[in-house]
């Protein structure tokens, strides 16, 4: 029966094949998700001997990810925010670049303040927020029943079912009008791919992961027109409005706020790789 080591050896060399870059991360990450260990106790055990059984599990796995289905989607799981959520090919999964947002917020907002993440997926951004931030009122709003059946599993997970409100909406629409000018926060994570792109991504995204959640329509901004006035209508005076986007639509979002509406003070946060990411804007006091 072959070791660790060799498995390792093969699975990699395997997936390089299919032109995959990370190849022997992935081949990592797969066998140590079979086998029930961490990346490290593979190599501290680098020569074990694999059961047949856990053999034909591995290999399987390793063809799914030859066919380019992401790693999350073959594991069921993603980290964000040093927390795992539970993924599936329901939801969007979690991007390293969003927790820049996440920890902005993380970072100013404070006790007792009402908090809405649209489009809320997986739950990544309402439940991270959550359990870092318990005192918050939040809701995870999302269109998708089968997204907020996730959301929810990962507020259960991660300990914060109780700190949510999860509701089924087409953007903001459901949110009680009891609410209205009362919101702090509204952040919003919405399909920005323009629509003539989508099939252009990467296959792990493009064939794999939900339509719904990448379309964002001829310029990708459909949905951001849909849901600037309702949310100027839902935050209070000086509530903070944080919008994920595509590193080429800075402009295109920045008339949709426009200042004698919403005052002065647009803010542009960078991802990780140094590209526009985010835009922040205040409601004019």
């Amino acid at each position: 029966m072959p070791t660790v080591r060799e498995v390792l050896a093969e699975a990699a060399q395997a997936l390089r094949g299919s032109g995959i870059d990370t190849a022997r991360l992935d081949a990592e990450v797969l066998l140590a998700f079979i086998l029930n260990v961490s990346r490290t106790d593979l190599y501290i055990r680098i020569d074990r001997v694999i059961p047949d059984n856990k053999l034909g599990e591995y290999f399987s796995v390793v063809a799914r990810r030859s066919r380019r289905e992401p790693v999350a989607y073959i594991t069921g799981e993603k980290e964000f925010m040093s927390l795992s959520f539970l993924v599936n090919r329901d939801v969007l999964i979690p991007r390293p670049e969003t927790e820049v947002m996440v920890e902005w917020v993380i970072e100013r907002a404070g006790p007792g303040q009402v908090i809405v993440d649209v489009g809320t997926g997986s739950g990544a951004i309402a439940v991270s927020i959550a359990k870092y931030l318990p005192g918050v009122h939040m809701w995870a709003v999302d269109i998708s029943d089968a997204a907020l059946r996730v959301a929810r599993e990962n507020a259960h997970r991660l300990g914060v079912p109780d700190k949510i409100q999860f509701l089924n909406s087409s953007l903001l629409d459901g949110i009680p009008a009891s609410l209205c000018g009362k919101v702090d926060w509204i952040i919003a994570n919405l399909p920005y791919i323009p629509s003539a792109e989508v099939s252009g991504l990467q296959t792990e995204v493009s064939g794999y992961e939900p339509y719904i959640a990448l379309d964002g329509g001829a310029d990708g901004l459909d949905l951001y027109r849909k849901l600037v006035n309702p949310a100027f209508e839902l935050l209070a005076k000086g509530g903070c409005f944080c919008l994920e986007m595509g590193a080429a639509q800075t402009n295109g979002l920045m008339k949709l706020l426009p200042e004698e509406k919403w005052g002065q003070g647009i803010q542009v946060l960078q991802d990780y790789a140094g590209l526009d990411r985010f835009i922040v804007i205040h409601k004019k006091t």
